[in-house]
């Protein structure tokens, strides 16, 4: 049996700290796990598709650029 876990928008925020919105506009983009309705006035996350995405994030050569964070340049 495949058992899925759901996640509201609370604890999605406590793992993802970004703004709602930042995380409406990357699922626009296909960028971010995409919502599931369960009512009218209720969403919810797959937890495995949100940790997965996660991994992607920290795996990915393709990560934000952190303040402050210099690159090392090596000498020949």
């Amino acid at each position: 049996m495949n058992t899925t876990t759901l996640i509201n928008r609370k604890k999605l925020l406590a793992m993802i700290p970004l703004s709602d919105r930042a995380i409406f506009d990357m699922e626009k983009r296909g960028e971010f796990p995409r919502r599931i309705a369960l009512t009218s006035r209720n969403v919810a996350w797959d937890l495995g598709e949100i940790q997965a995405w996660i991994v992607e994030r920290k795996s990915s050569g393709d990560q934000a650029r952190r303040p402050g964070l210099t690159q090392m340049v090596a000498s020949a």
